[in-house]
């Protein structure tokens, strides 16, 4: 079961909070058969066609990011965050100070050159600070085209030199 949930069927990724319930094993009368080079990769193609079952999703990492800024670089701030996915939850100004403070979520795949992006929306009046918050699941389903979850997927796939599409689940059993 480590060796599935290390790497997953859909991009060859860990897996997270994921549980299997094995209810039947049948093992070959004859010792011999009974090796773990015989059990481990049949276990392994059934965990997969489980997942595959099992309606998958895909989780991505989560950067809390904290913003200093004066109050005319905010609204340009909120455009710069909805074009990167990202979400603002909290505004708060500095006491005794022009600068406001906020904090907000940004997906880490949408963080790269996102610096740039702030200083030059901002003329340079914007100083971030990012670090990891949490994994939130990506919408959409990997199995389904046209959407979010599909395109990462295919994107890991390509990029680890995997096949473009998930394995069929007729791949991994004999009877449907």
């Amino acid at each position: 079961m480590q060796w599935a949930c290390k790497e997953g069927v859909l991009c060859e990724e860990p897996m997270r909070n994921i549980g299997f319930h094995l209810v039947d094993v049948t093992l070959h009368a004859d010792a011999i058969h009974r090796g773990g080079g015989q059990i481990i990769p049949t276990c392994r193609r059934c965990l997969y066609g489980a997942q595959l079952m099992a309606r998958p999703r895909l989780f991505e990492p989560m950067f809390l990011v904290d913003i200093t800024c004066p109050e005319q670089a905010v609204g340009s701030i909120y455009g710069l965050f909805s074009r990167k996915r990202g979400m603002v939850t909290e505004e708060q100004q500095r006491a005794g100070t022009p600068l406001w403070i906020l904090k907000a979520y940004l997906p880490v795949v949408e963080s790269f050159g996102f610096t740039a992006e702030l200083r030059s929306a901002t003329s340079g009046q914007a100083f971030p600070q990012m670090m990891f918050s949490h994994w939130e699941m990506v919408p959409g389903s990997p199995l389904e085209t046209g959407n979010l979850a599909y395109d990462f997927c295919k994107a890991t796939r390509l990029r680890k030199g995997l096949k473009e599409g998930v394995p069929d689940i007729s791949n991994f059993y004999d009877k449907l």
